[in-house]
């Protein structure tokens, strides 16, 4: 009496495949737009420094990660002799090597 009756409600058959897909956009869209603005630059700047470090030479004018300027002296598979005052050197790793100067920058 006090109680009314529960009916169950019927499925939808169409258009329940295009919704579970529309649910998804959002989040695919912003996988796409947070590739292009932050992974792909990264990669891009990996690339670039790699193959900085890679093309060193000895006499290259360098800047170290500290702020550090000096000359490579000495070449090694990891490690660089970098030369920062007259017969003072210092070894660093090659991945320390922010960027490398012009020629004539470091006297």
């Amino acid at each position: 009496m006090f109680i009314s009756n529960a009916y169950a409600q019927s499925t939808a058959t169409n258009g329940g495949t295009a919704g579970s897909l529309m649910q998804f956009l959002p989040l695919v869209l912003m996988f796409v737009v947070l590739y292009f603005i932050m992974i792909r630059p990264q990669m891009k700047r990996q690339k670039e420094h790699k193959a900085m470090i890679d093309a060193l030479a000895k006499g290259d004018e360098v800047v170290i990660g500290g702020g550090v300027i000096g000359r490579v002296a000495k070449l090694g598979d990891s490690v660089l002799h970098v030369e920062v005052a007259k017969d003072v050197e210092i070894q660093v790793q090659r991945s320390a090597v922010v960027q490398v100067l012009p020629k004539g920058s470091y006297k």
